[in-house]
């Protein structure tokens, strides 16, 4: 298997040769990193459990996680789901790289779809998978959301969407996310959303394709799975907590194959999960800092204040060439569109031209980096 570099790999590689000005504190705004302490109670939680090392965990997780999870879901989704229709994940990348695998397994020839720019994982999946891909490009033609094409998703085992979008911001309706849970059933594909920044939201909360499934009345979630991570709504990246949920069938027979590659999260991390997900007070806080770093974008660079994520996507000119400037001349980092995403047969990648922000420090961090910024692009 022949993977691509991640990223920051590509990054590192832009950037190997250049000395950054020395005159600026280094800024970093490139990975989706919250940096920010991890709540005192979940840390608390944590050292409280270490007892639980001397255990081997279940694969299919300790019933606190679950319950907790399951009521997140039904607080914030309003979606009572049973045990057979969640499992508790180490995190959600591992999910990404081998549900996939595990889904088209029995595929002669197997095609997945999945939006495009992408976290790159989804991309992994494929490779692992021999799947053919198509891209859902993400351009500012469709203001950054997927056009259907009935003909290509006929032919496709599974879809990936990711709403809240990572890296360009845009969230999908109940209605559009509506529409995408019909065309699954219709042509019968795998639908997964990959929802890891629904609880960074500035404004209303965003929709969950659960929500959507039972809209259009699929109320059994068949052939709809979403999954979640508790990494940006906690500032808990390390606790590598996280869920797959949604069509109990599919998640049955996942869950034989889940007790062989053996990602049971241990004890101790389980139990200080199960105390984050089931508090809210911590991410409202969380967002208040989002959407105030988002108010000093806007003041600083004239940026719209996205409906969810933590991320500003902006074009720009020649984003390589203005990535290498701004670290040598200010010294930020920030990510080039297209390593993102995927150029297609003509050539075109719908992340050229855009740089994306991570907006992940407190506010005399982020004004002072944005300002540094805004002073590279004049």
């Amino acid at each position: 298997m022949k993977f691509e570099p991640y990223p920051f790999e590509k990054l590192n590689d832009l950037l190997q040769d250049i000395t950054p000005n020395s005159d600026f504190e280094p800024s970093v705004l490139t990975i989706g990193e919250p940096q920010f302490e991890t709540p005192t109670f979940i840390q608390s939680s944590l050292a409280k459990h270490t007892d639980l090392l001397k255990k081997y965990p279940k694969t299919g997780g300790e019933k606190n996680l679950r319950d907790a999870q399951l009521s997140f879901i039904q607080k914030r989704f309003s979606q009572t789901l049973t045990n057979e229709q969640i499992i508790p994940t180490f995190g959600t990348r591992e999910v990404l790289f081998n549900f996939p695998q595990f889904l088209l397994f029995d595929k002669k020839n197997p095609v997945m779809a999945y939006t495009n720019p992408f976290y790159q994982i989804y991309e992994g999946a494929a490779i692992a998978t021999r799947s053919k891909v198509i891209h859902l490009n993400l351009n500012a033609n469709n203001n950054f959301k997927p056009i259907i094409k009935e003909k290509e998703l006929a032919k496709c085992d599974l879809v990936i969407l990711n709403f809240p979008n990572n890296p360009t911001t845009a969230t999908l309706s109940l209605e559009e996310l509506g529409a995408w849970v019909t065309l699954a059933l219709e042509h019968d594909f795998v639908l997964l959303n990959d929802e890891c920044y629904s609880e960074i939201y500035t404004d209303k909360p965003t929709p969950s394709l659960l929500e959507a499934s039972t809209h259009v009345g699929n109320t059994n979630f068949k052939n709809v799975l979403v999954i979640n991570s508790i990494s940006k709504r906690s500032s808990a990246p390390g606790l590598r907590s996280g869920f797959i949920a949604g069509d109990g069938e599919i998640l049955k027979e996942y869950m034989k194959y889940r007790t062989y590659v053996g990602c049971a999260s241990p004890l101790p991390l389980q139990s200080a999960a199960a105390d984050a997900w089931s508090d809210e007070v911590h991410v409202e806080k969380s967002r208040a800092v989002y959407k105030r770093n988002f108010i000093i974008a806007q003041e600083v660079l004239g940026t719209d204040i996205p409906n969810a994520t933590f991320y500003l996507w902006i074009r720009v000119e020649n984003a390589l060439e203005f990535t290498k400037k701004l670290y040598e001349e200010y010294n930020v980092k920030v990510l080039p569109g297209e390593f993102l995403a995927r150029e297609n047969a003509k050539g075109e990648n719908p992340g050229f031209g855009f740089i994306r922000i991570a907006l992940v420090e407190n506010e005399e961090k982020t004004r002072n980096a944005l300002e540094r910024i805004k002073e590279c692009m004049s």
